[in-house]
């Protein structure tokens, strides 16, 4: 197998195993930052396998929407939803923010939707390499 195939394999498995940590807390209303973190975590990880197995460079960041750049015309996503997830990742790594949305920490309802579009991201990301779920998941 090619060594670009075997780490996007990798980075699939490492944000399927985000994905696995966020079915457990979805429904603690106070882990909903740790929702929030682990959805930016399977997005980050899914954007690293795509680059990688495309053979992208690109410097080593955890900014979605840098990654994104690097990748736009091989995937599409919800401008919206990704600089919101970018910003509460990027804020929850300063203790005083925790993650924060401008009304405080996200809600439950809020919480499920960042789930389902790091799950939507995973999943478009292992249709355009052509890897079933299945391989990845744990």
């Amino acid at each position: 197998m090619d060594k670009n195939k075997i780490q996007a394999l990798q980075w699939l498995k490492a944000a399927s195993d985000d994905l696995d940590s966020i079915s457990y807390i979805i429904k603690v209303e106070h882990l909903t930052n740790i929702v929030a973190f682990h959805s930016q975590q399977t997005i980050e990880k899914s954007f690293k396998a795509l680059i990688e197995y495309n053979k992208i460079s690109f410097m080593k960041t955890h900014n979605l929407e840098k990654l994104y750049k690097s990748i736009e015309d091989i995937i599409e996503i919800d401008c919206d939803h990704l600089a919101l997830i970018n910003e509460l990742y990027i804020d929850s790594r300063y203790p005083g923010d925790m993650g924060l949305m401008p009304h405080g920490k996200p809600t439950l309802e809020d919480a499920k939707e960042f789930y389902e579009f790091a799950e939507s991201t995973f999943d478009k990301v292992c249709k355009i390499l052509d890897i079933d779920k299945r391989e990845v998941m744990r």
